[in-house]
């Protein structure tokens, strides 16, 4: 049975900062404001990276905002959230994490059904000249679709 996906946030900092190696499908450990706060599309991915700590992943940086209609329940915006992930799943990322120049993102968050579900990244940073290469190469691929366009009209 196929469920519908939703995506709540997508971080596309990551992907202009980070050659994406592996890409990894993990539930994250939240409480009900938060929730009801991703259901109105409130959250955001910029700033947040994954650490492994006392073998379990944990995603620090992510901010989402307090939940309008709650009160008392509603949790620290940016309060560090377990990830859940198989044991294999964690024990490749710590290999791969421990390499120079790795580091773990999160891509995006998005509802899976009724879940929700984060894309957590092995990724490997650019630097500066790959990401001018990146950039002129969607300058192409945008100046390319823009002459296809006109020239069908």
């Amino acid at each position: 049975m196929l469920r519908d996906i939703k995506i709540i946030s997508a971080n596309k900092k990551a992907t202009h900062d980070y050659f994406i190696e592996e890409t990894f499908q993990a539930g994250i450990e939240l409480v009900g404001t938060e929730v009801k706060s991703l259901r109105v599309g409130r959250c955001n991915l910029k700033e947040s990276f994954v650490k492994i700590i006392n073998n379990e992943a944990y995603i620090l940086g992510m901010h989402i905002s307090p939940y309008e209609k709650g009160n008392i329940f509603n949790k620290d915006p940016l309060r560090n959230r377990k990830l859940l992930l198989h044991r294999k799943e964690i024990n490749k990322l710590i290999g791969a994490a421990t390499k120079d120049g790795y580091t773990i993102v999160a891509t995006k968050i998005y509802f899976k059904g009724s879940l929700v579900k984060i894309d957590v990244a092995l990724a490997k940073g650019k630097k500066l000249h790959d990401k001018r290469q990146s950039i002129a190469k969607k300058d192409m691929q945008r100046e390319t679709q823009r002459e296809f366009k006109e020239k069908f009209r």
